[in-house]
């Protein structure tokens, strides 16, 4: 058996949407029936108010209504990481102080997008919101979204600060992750479906997903299995996963996605999604009950 990896943030990590009544409203007492059903179903940690949650579209007091809820929900059964993303520096500090402030246990910091800093902007960005709170940091290195990647210098640098402990990776390149992984001690955990297995044989310390909305067991034994050393078996998990990882994440939006496939199945009593987003059309989503069929997921 193989020494697991540290894990500050849990090993599987679910990017929760966020689920509104068809009116767009809020559906907090949803979002916690869902968040209970994850836990349940073998995640042990919650991201809210991430990319998948549709932050971008959701405002403070939103964002701390589902964050109190979802931690009344699953309580101490899972890390409820909370999004504190923002282009405006003063305002990620204003949502990360009130994320701690209602209850949430780590904060996901994805770099400032659209601005385009330069790597000391981007280091100073984030090492001011983690000053601003004691809660531990989990970077977001999401470059085709931000336009901005977390460079290999200013990595090292950001791997110096108490609180920056992992960092959740979407650059798509695990081979120069598991140089970054090596080289700072950060924990990295993978921001790709479709590359989760790849991160793990790597060392990675577990997954922050998408598709764990309906694959979270499998996700789990997929960890288990690699700690044990047979990826073998976990190789296994990850084909048997593909079909479902191309469904959600192979040509529409996961966000809206992953709603229609909870609507699906009758676990989100609303699709909705908030503009600039937009339901997906009728043939994405036949094609989407096809394979939820196909993976007796219906």
């Amino acid at each position: 058996m193989n020494a697991a990896p540290s894990r500050t943030f849990g090993s599987v990590s679910v990017a929760m949407v966020t689920p509104f009544h068809a009116d767009g409203t809020v559906d907090v007492p949803t979002a916690q029936q869902l968040a209970v059903d994850l836990v349940d179903a073998g995640c042990d940690s919650l991201v809210v108010n991430g990319t998948t949650g549709e932050s971008s579209t959701t405002h403070q007091p939103e964002k701390d209504a589902l964050l109190i809820g979802v931690v009344e929900a699953v309580g101490e059964r899972a890390m409820v990481i909370a999004g504190a993303g923002s282009n405006d520096t003063a305002h990620a500090v204003r949502i990360a102080k009130s994320a701690e402030r209602t209850g949430a246990h780590g904060l996901l910091v994805v770099t400032p997008y659209y601005n385009r800093p330069s790597q000391a902007g981007v280091v100073t960005h984030i090492e001011t919101i983690a000053d601003s709170t004691g809660l531990p940091v989990m970077l977001y290195d999401i470059p085709g979204r931000t336009g901005v990647a977390i460079g290999d210098d200013a990595l090292d640098r950001l791997a110096e600060h108490p609180r920056i402990l992992a960092v959740k990776d979407a650059t798509g390149d695990v081979p120069h992750g598991f140089e970054r992984m090596a080289r700072t001690g950060l924990e990295f955990y993978s921001g790709d479906d479709g590359l989760n297995f790849a991160w793990l044989a790597h060392g990675a310390s577990g997954v922050v997903s998408v598709v764990g909305h309906l694959a979270a067991g499998a996700y789990a034994e997929m960890v288990a299995e690699v700690d044990d050393g047979d990826l073998v078996a976990a190789r296994a998990v990850a084909t048997r996963t593909r079909a479902l990882v191309n469904a959600i994440m192979g040509g529409g939006q996961g966000a809206v996605m992953v709603k229609e496939a909870l609507h699906l199945q009758g676990r989100l009593p609303s699709p909705a999604v908030r503009l600039p987003l937009v339901r997906a059309a009728e043939n994405e989503i036949a094609a989407l009950e096809t394979v939820l069929r196909q993976e007796g997921l219906l």
